[in-house]
């Protein structure tokens, strides 16, 4: 009978069940390339068939790692746009402190504090920006995020202290560049120099005889330091001077206060002052207290020129500058007076036989 046959579409309800499984399983994993390369090799194939074929030459020399595939062409693409990157962001960051420096509403540590703010933000948008054209997910990176924060913690701690160090001297303005501060060397000595830049990481001091200190940020915040023109850069500076005990002391303070009245560098207000200090074992000491108003041109050779200019009027008014003296007094022995009297005898027989 007709009607005994089996229908035939028995067998399309498993054939789809079949394919919808099919549609559902993950599909394999494919190798993956940079992106940043791959709309790049896309838009190269469609504009000229020669470009194209050499794009597809340097793409097939490649390596494969796992399931990321990285080629000639890719390493390419990702040294141009690093290399772009870069020197946008420094084009850009000169430009924008040839900027700052026009706006005269703003002094020195100001604009300072604007250039190194605009810079960070330019740096930090180009990294995004380089991030972006590559096409790397940010995603990706949180598996490192842990590590990199470990990283800053630990290994960059220093770094970015000095970094937000600086931020801050410059923003209250403590130390800034032209200031003229006291610092040490590695003997103990110390000496003074003036502050020439506010890095990122250090402050470089220039000394007088040429010597540049570079002092971490985070030092001159932390510890004590000595500014000479903090709030003025009128510095006092002493002149040690001694005089004999037979000198005329009124005509000597007088000398002492024209040998620094005729320095130039000596300000006329306030003038200068001369202290007696002590009476010492060969002089009377007198300190001549001056005020200059530029220390970074250096203090010793004002001093120098005040020490000249008052040797040549101590010699001109008969005062006399002291030395070191001693006064030997030999007690009377028996001893003593043979070694004499044999000693005049040895002389006068010397003489007698010269005779």
């Amino acid at each position: 009978m007709q009607g005994d046959t089996p229908p035939a579409s028995s067998e399309t309800p498993q054939a789809d069940t079949v394919e919808q499984a099919w549609s559902l399983a993950e599909p394999a994993p494919e190798e993956t390339a940079v992106a940043a390369s791959e709309g790049i090799k896309e838009a190269v194939s469609e504009k000229s068939a020669t470009v194209g074929s050499i794009v597809d030459t340097l793409d097939s020399l490649a390596l494969s790692f796992g399931d990321m595939r990285i080629s000639l062409f890719d390493v390419l693409i990702v040294a141009t746009i690093l290399v772009g990157v870069i020197a946008f962001a420094w084009f850009i960051s000169k430009l924008s402190r040839r900027l700052v420096r026009r706006i005269h509403r703003l002094d020195d540590t100001q604009q300072l504090l604007v250039e190194k703010i605009v810079t960070i933000a330019i740096w930090a948008a180009a990294f995004f920006l380089g991030i972006d054209l590559l096409g790397i997910d940010l995603t990706a990176l949180a598996v490192f995020s842990g590590a990199f924060g470990l990283a800053i913690g630990f290994g960059l701690q220093k770094t970015f202290g000095n970094l937000i160090a600086g931020i801050i001297l410059l923003m209250d303005k403590s130390i800034k560049p032209g200031d003229v501060i006291a610092v040490t060397d590695m003997a103990g000595n110390e000496s003074f120099g003036q502050i020439r830049k506010i890095g990122v990481r250090a402050v470089s001091v220039t000394t007088r005889d040429q010597r540049e200190y570079l002092i971490p940020n985070e030092n001159l915040m932390i510890n004590q330091v000595e500014n000479w023109s903090y709030s003025s850069k009128n510095v006092r500076m002493q002149v040690p001077v001694g005089v004999s005990y037979e000198a005329d002391m009124k005509l000597a303070e007088e000398l002492m206060l024209e040998a620094a009245r005729a320095s130039d560098r000596v300000l006329k207000a306030p003038p200068p002052t001369v202290w007696m200090s002590e009476y010492g074992d060969n002089s009377v000491n007198f300190v001549i207290h001056c005020w200059i108003r530029d220390p970074e041109d250096g203090v010793g050779n004002v001093r120098s020129a005040v020490l000249k200019k008052l040797w040549w009027l101590f010699k001109e008014n008969g005062i006399e500058i002291p030395f070191p003296q001693r006064d030997l007094h030999i007690r009377s022995s028996d001893q003593l007076d043979r070694w004499f009297e044999m000693m005049m005898a040895r002389s006068g027989g010397d003489q007698v036989t010269k005779e």
